[in-house]
């Protein structure tokens, strides 16, 4: 069955792309974002849990923002009640959380932590509907090579580390750092096709 149109929250090209791939008709929302690149992570919260609470918080805030444009006197001409997708991914490696670095030093030292070594990288994606959060989260096991610091440094040097989580994408250059994943690769480029499919799928059941 064919998705109903949704309002995608996120201004990454990679998660409209995606979309576009799986045909699902949707709207990129400029809903304004948090100050800094990443959510701060609470005391004591997990890795697992961070990501989640992101992208439930990414899908409130838009909802949020489409029920201001309903004020008298807003410009957007927006439907309030089309769903929200949202998404959040996170790289970890032993406990931590690797964002998106602030700069090209950061990035050299995240790329040289995940050199010759296995990360995890979840992605949540959270449908908002008809007062509901729908929620679901792709787990992926990413392996890089050794790395040489000339690697890195050229790596670097095209600019693409930054924006990303963990230094890296996928969908890039990187792709010759990777021997193996175990899972989803849209998932690691940032919206995983099942998961987020699915969610389509059971938010329309729903209605």
């Amino acid at each position: 069955m064919k998705p109903a149109p949704i309002y995608l929250a996120s201004a990454s090209p990679r998660r409209h792309e995606i979309l576009l791939q799986m045909g699902v008709e949707h709207e990129v929302l400029n809903v304004p974002a948090p100050e800094g690149e990443d959510e701060p992570r609470l005391a004591n919260e997990a890795p697992e849990a961070y990501v989640l609470r992101t992208a439930r918080e990414k899908a409130i805030r838009a909802r949020q923002w489409l029920a201001r444009q309903r004020a008298p006197g807003a410009a957007a001409a927006l439907d309030a009640a089309r769903p929200v997708l949202s998404a959040d991914t996170t790289v970890i490696l032993d406990g931590d959380i690797l964002g998106k670095p602030a700069g090209l030093d950061e990035a050299r030292r995240m790329l040289a932590r995940l050199s010759g070594g296995t990360h995890v990288v979840h992605t949540a994606v959270v449908l908002a509907r008809d007062g509901q959060l729908l929620q679901d989260v792709s787990i992926t096991q990413v392996r890089f090579k050794p790395l040489s610091e000339a690697e890195i440094d050229a790596y670097c040097a095209t600019g693409e580390p930054m924006g990303k989580a963990g230094a890296y994408g996928i969908q890039g250059r990187a792709a010759v750092f990777i021997e193996y994943i175990a899972g989803s690769y849209t998932g690691v480029m940032g919206l995983p096709v099942f998961e987020t499919w699915r969610l389509l799928q059971s938010g329309q059941a729903q209605s």
